[in-house]
């Protein structure tokens, strides 16, 4: 269907031209309107650096605000499309709720009505073109200029000129073709022209994806003469109807939460539709009064018809609202959440690709997914459970009594659960910086890429340790056994600690502890070969065993590195305050042995954890 979808348009509009040329002012006017829709919005997205989003995530902690949000954001930016798409867009993302995202969404359904107002109130009694023209021309020396809020501000102010500039092709083009042909001779009375004329409004919309659009169409064909008050009634309403395609398109690649706003905005803009349809008299009687009350003349229909497109909005959210517990009930008993599928992303969708800081949260999320299915697969590797350790008084005890080997085949654990999550965070990470994001923003997701190599390299260390761990610890061997048992606590209690420090209050965390834990393994993979050596003139252990442990060890050191590092990226440099205090007191490279081997210098976590080898040493 969608192959043919464009030619037959195309082909549409040339016959129409054809046969009436005058309806290319027309097509032409609606062609830039849309185009300076588009433009509005990309200059929004430059100017704002964020802030819409900012504001969004902040605002939707209750219905109220989210209501107020959205008719002010829908009113600022007169597109109630872009509202519908970010709140898709950060729902899927987790960063607010359902209730608010559908809050959201009632109040972008009374914010659209102020475009209603703008047309029949400014954009028909004034010839906005003359503030057109000088509004394009100096939108051009913006948007050439570098600083990213200067072409914000030039993108807008375009986008504003062609939004005039497209009314009032479409208002010259309806008065010339009122000379030519009487569309009012195809007006429909009654309850048949509800009908047909409310479809008209739907599809119309649907085509143009836009509602705006299609009230501007609605009021400027109205102004002229070419459809009937009446008529220009249903098609507002099917305009409303024809609205949530966008939200529909938005949610095909959004996660099951997207889908549950696009079916909530579906079932409020058909609910208030109906509720219109049928008391369409009451409701004409009450914009009748309200013109006259606000000196609206009673010729006037354009205006009329603004205020019928504000009472009947309201009038659906009024009626809607203390509904809204039962709403959220009846969508989420239809989309019901998924049984999440560990070896697939559980955040990253087109629906948050589109802003960066949807992208950013979605990516955090993500990236932590990744982490507990790799600390997962590690302590398999181990022959451990994560369970068993987080929940462990003594990591170094639990370690001793795991000797059953994990029933696992950790190279296709590792395919199917860490390396698709690991492809698709590369993915996403590559596609913002392919993008203008700001500099800050594409560092902290580069930074996230990393934290997700890190816990993936980590894994594929444990991969090299398995056949020995197999090999050494599933039964006691004497100090071969004890040895490796001290690699498998040293791994357990760093996902111990990680796991601690996720658990934590962002204002708690300290990466004091990590610094000392990375100085410890500096420590310990230098002492490594001198201890295995004690060990070897000892008798305790043979050359092919130390040969053994010494490249294990290797490895096991390389993992601890990846997971220490990855939660100082992921938990603590995040946040710039803490990261300044932490680079004060964090470590570099040449200073973490020198550190570990200060007398009085703090000791390893917690009593109980033995360290690698150590017990081995001489008193």
């Amino acid at each position: 269907m969608k192959k043919f979808y464009l030619p037959v348009a195309i082909g549409a509009l040339i016959l129409a031209f054809w046969l009436k040329p005058e309806v290319q002012e027309i097509a032409a006017g609606v062609a830039i309107f849309l185009f300076g829709m588009l433009m509005l919005e990309d200059g929004f997205k430059l100017f704002g650096g964020g802030l819409l989003e900012s504001v969004l995530q902040r605002a939707t902690g209750s219905v109220p605000r989210s209501l107020v949000f959205g008719i002010v954001s829908t009113t600022l930016l007169q597109s109630s499309s872009l509202v519908s798409v970010i709140t898709i867009s950060f729902l899927s993302a987790g960063l607010i709720s359902l209730v608010g995202g559908i809050g959201v969404i009632f109040g972008a359904n009374i914010g659209t009505t102020t475009g209603a107002w703008l047309v029949a109130g400014f954009g028909l009694k004034v010839n906005i073109a003359a503030f057109a023209m000088p509004m394009i021309a100096l939108s051009i020396i913006l948007v050439f200029q570098k600083s990213k809020a200067l072409r914000g501000i030039g993108y807008a102010l375009a986008g504003l000129g062609f939004l005039f500039l497209g009314i009032h092709h479409m208002k010259v083009g309806f008065e010339d073709f009122r000379d030519q042909i009487d569309l009012t001779r195809f007006a429909l009375a009654g309850v048949l022209g509800l009908f047909v004329y409310t479809a008209f409004g739907t599809i119309a919309t649907v085509i143009m994806q836009s509602s705006h659009a299609t009230m501007v169409l609605v009021i400027t064909a109205l102004a002229a003469g070419q459809v009937t008050y009446d008529n220009a009634l249903a098609l507002a309403i099917g305009a409303n109807i024809g609205t949530t395609i966008t939200a529909i398109l938005g949610s095909l690649s959004a996660n099951y939460q997207g889908k549950r706003l696009a079916l909530a905005h579906l079932i409020f803009n058909m609910i208030t539709a109906a509720v219109a349809l049928i008391f369409i008299a009451p409701i004409r009687e009450v914009v009748d009064w309200t013109s006259a009350s606000v000196g609206i003349p009673a010729g006037d229909f354009a205006l009329k018809l603004a205020v019928f497109h504000t009472i009947f909005n309201v009038l659906g959210v009024a009626l809607m609202l203390p509904l809204l517990r039962y709403l959220v009930r009846f969508i989420e008993r239809r989309i019901t959440e998924p049984v999440p599928d560990v070896s697939r992303p559980h955040f990253l969708n087109e629906a948050v690709d589109e802003f960066p800081q949807t992208l950013e949260s979605a990516l955090r999320k993500e990236v932590f997914h990744l982490y507990e299915n790799a600390s997962e697969l590690i302590l398999h590797g181990l022959n451990l459970h994560r369970h068993e350790v987080c929940a462990s008084d003594s990591i170094a005890d639990t370690v001793r009594q795991s000797r059953r080997a994990t029933d696992i085949d950790i190279e296709e654990r590792y395919e199917h659960r860490v390396k698709t999550l690991y492809a698709a965070i590369v993915d996403y990470a590559s596609r913002a910086g392919s993008r203008r994001y700001d500099p800050e923003i594409t560092d902290r997701i580069y930074s996230l890429r990393d934290v997700a190599s890190n816990a993936v390299q980590a894994v594929k260390s444990v991969k090299h340790l398995r056949k020995n761990i197999l090999r050494y610890t599933t039964r006691p061997q004497g100090t071969v056994t004890e040895i490796y048992d001290g690699l498998r606590t040293e791994i357990a209690r760093i996902v111990f600690q990680i796991n601690k420090l996720s658990e934590t209050g962002a204002d708690d965390r300290s990466a004091l502890w990590l610094e000392q834990e990375r100085a410890q393994i500096e420590e310990d993979a230098k002492s490594t070969t001198h201890r295995i050596d004690k060990l070897i003139r000892a008798g305790e252990l043979n050359t092919t065993a130390a040969t053994s442990f010494l490249n294990d060890a290797g490895y096991a050191y390389g993992a601890m590195r990846a997971l220490i590092d990855a939660a100082r990226t992921y938990f603590v440099e995040r946040d710039s305050a803490m990261a300044e205090v932490e680079r004060l007191l964090s470590l570099d490279e040449e200073e973490l042995s020198a550190v570990a081997s200060v007398p009085g210098a703090p000791a390893r976590s917690t009593a109980g954890h033995a360290t690698p080898v150590a017990a081995f040493e001489d008193d």
